[in-house]
Formats: structure tokens, C-alpha cells, sequence
């Protein structure tokens, strides 16, 4: 049995009729499912695969032990994981009106595990968009998404809220519309929160060497120009050197600022937001334009 059916099981007991198992990770388990004749609904269970060797039996736990991404917490580490879904949480629902995030629906917790719901974005992630052939109208599609997720920074950022993950996964499409969502990483600025040091990732500015638990706003424009300049040159910026020549030329200067290295010399997301919006209107085609 996979360990992740062994999540299933809990959420049923805790009354949920599962539709499909949408991720299952170290530390949390993502699932569509629906109760009390409601439509289907996200559910992010603060319950993974770190969390799930403790809690089998002898017989199973020697067959999970083949899973090569298992560790068992100890009992410490465990409450220490849910603590820090519960700080996800409540960020979550801090972001509660705030436009272009994906907002919490409902909260609950059983002796084992919290939970909350989102609704089921069903346009999907941003990957597909930095592994398809770009043509002009798919370019202004995504301009547009990368447009709708630097408001929803702008509007996390207004509640003190920083991402500090903006990638490709954490990008929800919609109807149309581009969603941030995950804020499992997010800190509020008035608090330092997590190691001084992380890294390296693609995505992450070079500030989380040093000042992981103090990022700023302007870490988030990094992240962002970062995804922008994958999305639009099929490669990742070389730092001091982007080459930006499949970009459209209104977007490379503020790119090149979102790029920098020290934060204090990068743009507002607001910047970045404008241009993106800007870029994609132009791109579009005079169908779209006329909508």
C-alpha cells in the first residue's frame, strides 16, 4: 500500500469522500474531495510523508522504508511540522479578500492533522507554460497570469505578507486568471520567521544566503522577474548578464531591475505588474483586444 493511501483513510475518517489524490509530499498531502453534498473542493491536509512512518504499523513501515524520500520525525519534529502548518494557515486566512490569491474556504483539525480547503482552480499551474511552444497569443496569455500574480503580490504585501516561494507550481490559473497560492513559506514582515540561510533554488534571490528570515518585498519581484524571463527566453537568468532579446522590449529594462542584486535597488511589484500588464495587452492579438 502506498503511504499516501494511509492519508486517504484519515481524511475519510474525518468524513471527506476523496475524488483524486492531487500531491502528496513530505509535508503535507493535497487532495480533491467533498462532503455534506458540497461541490469538490481542495483540500491541504498538514499531514505527509515525513509524518506517516511514525504512525504505521511494523509490516507496512518495512515496505514505506522503500519510498527513497522517507524519514521518520521524531515525535518533536512532528509537533514542530504541524506548528508550522498552522502559522500557513493562519497567513492563509490573513490573505482572506485579497485579489488574485487563492483564498481558504474552511479550516479544521483532527487529533492528527490540521486541514484547509481552497477552491479547485482548474486551469491548473503555470509549468505548462515554460515547457509549450510560445505563439503570440499564448505569450499575451501569459503575460496576463504573470500580470494577475504580481496584484496578488501587491495585495499580499499591502497585509505585511511576504511569499518568499514565487514559482511556477504556487501559480494557479482560473477562468482566465492568474492565482498565487502556498503560503506555507510566507512570513509577516513585522516578524522574523525561519533559518537565517536557504538555498540555492532557480527562484530564489541571492538576499536568502544570508537573510532568509528577514526577506522583503522586493524578494518577491526577484521570484517573479525570475519565472518571467523562464516563461519568455526558455532559460534561466545568468546573473549580471540576462539576455533578454526574446522579451518584449518594454519588459527588459524593469526585468533587468527585478534582477538586481541587492533589493533595495529593485523595482515595486507594482512596477513589474504594470509592465507585465502593459507587455501583454500589447501582445495580444485585436480578437483578444476587443474582448
Amino acid at each position: 500500500m502506498h503511504p499516501a493511501a494511509w492519508v486517504l483513510d484519515q481524511l475519510r475518517d474525518a468524513g471527506w469522500h476523496v475524488h483524486d489524490l492531487l500531491s502528496f509530499t513530505r509535508a503535507s498531502t493535497l487532495v480533491l474531495a467533498s462532503r455534506n453534498g458540497i461541490s469538490p473542493v481542495v483540500v491541504k491536509a498538514g499531514f505527509g510523508s515525513n509524518h506517516v512512518l511514525a504512525e504505521l504499523d511494523g509490516d507496512t513501515r518495512k515496505a514505506a522504508y522503500g519510498f527513497y524520500w522517507y524519514a521518520e520525525m521524531t515525535e518533536a519534529e512532528r509537533a514542530l511540522a504541524r506548528e508550522d502548518f498552522r502559522h500557513e494557515i493562519a497567513v492563509t486566512r490573513a490573505a482572506e479578500g485579497a485579489a488574485h490569491v487563492v483564498p481558504l474556504l474552511e479550516e479544521g483539525s483532527t487529533d492528527r492533522f490540521d486541514w484547509y480547503t481552497m477552491p479547485h482552480c482548474v486551469g491548473g499551474n503555470f509549468r505548462p507554460y515554460l515547457t509549450t511552444a510560445l505563439d503570440r497569443d499564448r505569450v499575451a496569455a501569459g503575460l496576463g497570469t504573470l500580470a494577475d500574480v504580481a496584484e496578488g503580490l501587491h495585495n499580499l504585501h499591502e497585509r505585511g505578507i511576504v511569499h518568499r516561494d514565487v514559482y511556477q507550481e504556487n501559480i494557479l490559473i482560473h477562468d482566465g486568471h492568474g492565482l498565487i497560492t502556498d503560503l506555507g513559506a510566507a512570513r509577516r514582515t513585522g516578524t522574523p520567521r525561519g533559518p537565517a540561510t536557504r538555498g540555492p533554488e532557480v527562484h530564489w534571490p541571492p538576499e536568502y544566503a544570508t537573510s532568509y528570515d528577514r526577506a522583503t518585498p522586493a524578494a518577491d519581484a526577484f521570484s517573479l522577474a525570475v519565472l518571467t524571463y523562464r516563461f519568455l527566453c526558455a532559460d534561466i537568468p545568468r546573473q549580471g548578464s540576462p539576455r533578454l532579446d526574446t522579451a518584449p522590449a518594454s519588459l527588459r529594462p524593469v526585468i533587468t531591475a527585478a534582477l538586481a542584486v541587492k533589493p533595495e535597488d529593485r523595482p515595486a511589484i507594482t512596477e513589474l505588474r504594470d509592465a507585465l500588464r502593459q507587455a501583454a495587452t500589447s501582445a495580444a492579438t485585436p480578437a483578444q483586444r476587443s474582448r
